[in-house]
């Protein structure tokens, strides 16, 4: 049998493979917006050095399994690549270590996942079959690679990188205090150096909780104290002893609402109740989820807290404890709470994080009748799912929390032909295309259940909250998007469409009003509790009342991006809302130190435990 030799040439084109390969997937798949050559430098430097360190693994593995090593090496990092740009297709994001934790959720996305996957995606592995055929061969290495070069691979290697750290230092200075900011990560250190500090991060977020202490408590308690305005004392309890109904909109953007497809609302159900008596309409409210999306919008509404800069509170701080919304109205006003999804209960960790929250019972998969018929994509169609919720409402002590979480607007928005409403779009993105016909039937299922809940008198001793949970049109889809609002999708108009709708709907209340200030997701817990008046000392809420008369117009993005009344922060540029350009950066400065100190202190909250050091301190 022929012997092939493993040579330094051989290591060096397959490091050099995997770096051309990394280079062109982080260029043309992640949308990183390098401005300028020395960018495009520093990438390709992290590409180079991070390969080299990979595959220098085979160098110290055994003479005949070397080769072998190698190319698992590649393997590897192959893999690492792909999952992310899967995962980056969707949530225009990367992989973190908590979210490799939340793998069994994988196993229940069905469709969505096939919808990511196009078939050029076999060009990431067409290499492979060749490095099967040569391991098939019998290899012999010479022993120059191990002996006599591999010293300085090793260092050829830590050179490259250490560089790479150099220079991605002195484009941008706070780089690693930047956690939450994956794409400037992904820019400057490359795909593998930022998973490997992703790996560095969470260790240090497992000792945070460890050595947590009083002190980081009282400093944040002050914060809170001295930053948030007070609540609007003309509406405390306005809305005291009443049912309230939270329904959270399942990937639903502001976009959607007051507008038409071939001259046919998109959510006419909607529009009407916002024109309607006693409801509140936020046109100016953005959702501020991260990695989380729908379980993270649920932490914030629930806490007045930021989700966490990587993965999910859901998964990583299931055993903290939380003064959430639910916990403070069954304890301060004995509502009986209730959280009704119809999915199953473990999925996102929810049945154990709904006990953390203070939730008397979660109405999951197992209390609905799911068929075939009656559901598609992730499960239970709308109108059944609230349908089917009638009984259990009628049933439940009141006054009530009852919290609904929808399904049938989540992507890949998959609908029966005989449940659209409207008709596709005709767009050439499929994904946009989609979206409208399952908001439109959404929206048909909220206007039967707003009419069951009148026949069942379930109604006006209600309020209700509906508000969308985080985006459901990515940055993967501008082109559409451009095309549908008819202009330019700019950083700028990127956060625009981070907006969801907010409605507060009060049944017998004659006030009709839109109210046009920032706000965002964070505010809605110091809301809800002045008007169902429940006051609480000595707690940590970042957000704010609604109603406020001394309401600031400052709302942080869990990137650290943030809008104000006249600025967008976002990409390292502050644009004027006036003219939607970038302005003198130095205007931005002040909001974006209170940006991070801000998402800094809530991360030490959640990292800390630290509500459970303040029980301790007023037990």
């Amino acid at each position: 049998m022929r012997i092939s030799s493993f040579t330094v040439s051989h290591f060096w084109l397959i490091a050099i493979l995997l770096c051309i390969k990394t280079f062109f997937v982080s260029i043309f798949t992640f949308d990183l917006q390098l401005e300028s050559f020395v960018q495009e430098f520093i990438l390709l430097l992290s590409a180079l050095g991070s390969s080299v360190c990979i595959l220098s693994v085979a160098l110290f593995a055994k003479k005949e399994k070397r080769l072998r090593v190698l190319v698992f090496s590649y393997l590897f990092a192959t893999i690492i690549l792909y999952g992310n740009v899967l995962y980056y297709r969707f949530f225009n994001d990367f992989i973190t270590i908590p979210v490799l934790f939340q793998s069994r959720n994988l196993l229940k996305l069905g469709t969505s996942i096939f919808e990511l996957i196009t078939p050029l995606d076999v060009l990431f592995f067409f290499e492979l079959p060749l490095f099967w055929l040569f391991l098939k061969r019998k290899v012999g290495v010479r022993k120059i690679i191990l002996e006599q070069r591999k010293g300085k691979i090793i260092a050829i290697a830590l050179v490259l990188l250490s560089t790479n750290l150099y220079l991605a230092h002195e484009e941008r200075p706070e780089l690693l205090t930047r956690s939450f900011d994956r794409k400037l990560l992904v820019k400057n250190l490359g795909i593998y150096s930022y998973h490997l500090y992703d790996f560095i991060m969470y260790s240090n977020m497992k000792r945070r909780i460890a050595f947590a202490d009083n002190d980081q408590v009282t400093e944040i308690i002050n914060y809170v104290k001295a930053s948030k305005e007070e609540s609007n004392e003309n509406l405390f309890g306005i809305a005291k002893g009443k049912n309230v109904f939270l329904i959270s909109l399942e990937s639903t953007q502001s976009f959607v609402v007051n507008r038409q497809i071939d001259g046919q609302e998109i959510t006419p159900f909607l529009n009407q109740l916002i024109r309607d008596r006693g409801t509140y309409y936020f046109s100016d409210f953005y959702h501020q989820t991260g990695q989380g999306k729908t379980s993270d919008s649920e932490f914030i509404v629930e806490n007045s807290m930021y989700g966490l800069p990587r993965g999910a509170v859901f998964f990583s701080n299931p055993e903290n404890t939380y003064h959430s919304m639910a916990s403070l109205l069954k304890e301060k006003a004995g509502y009986y709470t209730a959280v009704f999804h119809a999915n199953n209960k473990s999925f996102w960790n929810r049945d154990i994080m709904y006990d953390a929250l203070g939730y008397d019972r979660f109405y999951s998969d197992e209390d609905f009748l799911i068929t075939a018929d009656n559901s598609i994509g992730w499960g239970l169609k709308d109108d059944e799912f609230f349908l089917q919720s009638i009984p259990y409402l009628k049933e439940l002590p009141q006054p009530f929390y009852a919290k609904f979480i929808t399904l049938t607007n989540h992507f890949p928005f998959s609908l029966s032909k005989k449940d659209e409403y409207i008709p596709e779009w005709n767009s050439k993105d499929g994904t946009v295309n989609r979206y409208f016909t399952t908001v439109r039937y959404q929206d048909e299922a909220l206007k039967v259940f707003f009419q069951k809940l009148k026949e069942q008198g379930l109604y006006e001793n209600s309020i209700f909250v509906l508000y969308g949970d985080h985006y459901g049109i990515s940055e993967n889809h501008n082109k559409a998007m451009s095309q549908f609002l008819e202009k330019k999708i700019t950083p700028f108009e990127t956060i625009n469409l981070q907006k969801v709708p907010l409605i507060l709907h009060f049944p017998g209340r004659n006030e009709t009003r839109t109210v046009t200030s920032v706000s965002g997701q964070i505010d809605l817990k110091p809301t809800l509790l002045n008007l169902l008046g429940v006051s609480v000392e000595n707690d940590i809420m970042f957000g704010s009342d609604l109603f406020s008369e001394e309401k600031k117009q400052f709302v942080i993005l869990r990137d650290g991006s943030f809008v104000t009344d006249q600025f967008i922060m976002t990409d390292n540029k502050c644009y004027d809302k006036n003219t939607a350009l970038p302005t003198d950066q130095s205007i931005c400065m002040p909001y974006l130190e209170m940006a991070k100190k801000e998402l800094d202190f809530s991360d030490q909250v959640i990292y800390g435990d630290l509500l459970r050091v303040l029980g301790e301190e007023n037990p």
